[in-house]
């Protein structure tokens, strides 16, 4: 057998590339390359703005030349670095020879040395992890979840009044509608993109064991906490001013939390309009030319949300990894978090999948509201629960002398079904007030819904 080209290992980078290669401007190999070249200009400009050890600031050309290598940054650029790195056997020194080498072009040989000065490794990870995942998430993954949230918005809105059967424990019950019930998808997941949008990207750039020790030994008058914060701020992120050799990556299990919490509200979802459709209560709508089984041909199948609901065990699987794995390093340091970061793109990849497809298939649905209907008039005795509970109030109120109401109605619709002349017949021999009789026997399970209509109002 002859051997294959080489293929992608990963189905992100292969099958479903096209869904999830905006990930790959942030949390890829290159792109996590990128932002740490970016924050060594951005250290060396800084270091220069303060005339550290005599040097001269940088004119407004001399910073745009710097920070253009940043903006051009491309392949020939990821293919230099990786060739450095194959010498050097370390990512980040190879960063820093490069960036050198940008200096020597640019006629900057003078402030060569200022290259990744004081600074660890980690100082450079750090940050550029945190720009990484923090442009990833606010640039692609949430205006894609906000995407999904404003889709079940929609939906929401327009079948608010769709009356349909619910089912606790998978068993008939108090009626509610598709609209209200797609509402509280969007505002459980509303609530969790407020936090991940609050989300603190934190920083740190320390030294070696998080002690600022090589800076003030090279430059003992300087405040060094207030150069690393403003440093640090100067990027768009929050200062942790207290570390070891590596950020506490607390931040990172703090998002990933939520992102994962996020998953699985989207798999509730994802397996409540699996659960509709197989009711009958949502159509798909067949994509034209499209096969839904390879030997029956009558078939739509639900393959969007069932993807899904794969794609999303999947992400809060690497994401729950990373958060329990991320926060803990030996003493001053371990190598354990370098290995796991690099898995980051994973855990979103999936999840932006997951997005794409349930967008999608959301798009691909169409409510039978006949079906609904027809579903609530076989199910009269949901109405036992509005009867004992007037009853109750009328015994209250002074109305009715009738002992245990509740019982009363267990022992009528238990485990039977019951229809609309049974009913009407049972509310008319109560002993009750005229006036709730007559709402009593003017009630349908199509009309028994409460306020489910004004609740999608909450939405807004």
């Amino acid at each position: 057998m002859m051997s294959l080209p080489p293929q992608p290992l990963s189905p992100l980078d292969g099958r479903y590339r096209a869904a999830v290669e905006s990930l790959g401007e942030h949390l890829s190999e290159a792109g996590l390359n990128r932002a740490r070249v970016q924050v060594e200009v951005e250290w060396l400009i800084a270091q220069t703005d303060r005339s550290f050890f005599g040097t001269q600031p940088l004119d407004d050309a001399q910073k745009a030349a710097l920070r253009k290598v940043v903006a051009d940054f491309g392949q020939a650029d990821i293919d230099e670095l990786a060739t450095l790195e194959a010498t050097t056997r370390h990512d980040v020194k190879a960063v820093e020879y490069y960036v050198r080498r940008r200096l020597e072009g640019l006629g900057l040989d003078a402030i060569a040395e200022l290259t990744h000065f004081a600074a660890t490794s980690e100082d450079i990870n750090n940050l550029s992890y945190a720009i990484t995942v923090r442009d990833a998430v606010q640039q692609v993954w949430l205006p894609k979840l906000r995407g999904v949230i404003e889709t079940i918005a929609a939906l929401a809105r327009e079948h608010r009044d769709a009356a349909m059967l619910s089912r606790t424990h998978g068993q008939p019950a108090t009626p509610s509608t598709m609209g209200k019930e797609l509402a509280v998808f969007a505002h459980r997941l509303r609530r969790i993109e407020r936090q991940i949008e609050a989300t603190e990207y934190l920083g740190k750039f320390s030294g070696a064991t998080g002690t600022f020790s090589a800076h003030v030994v090279a430059a003992p008058d300087v405040s060094w906490p207030t150069v690393s914060r403003e440093f640090v701020e100067s990027l768009g992120l929050t200062w942790n001013p207290l570390t070891t050799q590596i950020e506490s990556h607390d931040w990172q299990a703090e998002l990933y939390g939520k992102v994962s919490h996020a998953n699985r509200v989207l798999h509730n979802l994802a397996t409540d309009i699996w659960t509709y459709i197989s009711l009958g209560y949502f159509r798909q709508i067949p994509a034209a030319g499209a096969t839904g089984s390879s030997t029956m041909p009558h078939k739509v199948n639900p393959i969007r949300f069932e993807n899904a609901e794969a794609n999303l065990e999947l992400s809060s699987a690497v994401l729950d990894s990373l958060a329990a794995t991320l926060v803990t390093s030996r003493l001053q340091r371990d190598l354990t978090d370098s290995s796991a970061q690099r898995n980051i793109g994973v855990g979103f990849g999936h999840s932006l999948l997951a997005l794409d497809n349930i967008q999608r298939g959301l798009g691909e649905i169409d409510l039978d509201e006949a079906l609904l209907l027809d579903d609530l008039d076989h199910n009269w005795e949901v109405l036992g629960e509005a009867i004992q509970t007037v009853i109750r109030a009328e015994v209250v109120a002074g109305r009715s002398t009738i002992s245990d109401p509740y019982a009363l109605l267990k022992e009528l619709t238990r485990g039977k079904r019951v229809g609309a002349a049974d009913l009407a017949a049972f509310v008319s021999s109560l002993e009750i007030g005229d006036e709730a009789k007559a709402r009593l026997l003017a009630l349908t399970p199509a009309t028994y819904v409460g306020i489910a209509d004004d609740l999608v109002d909450a939405l807004d």
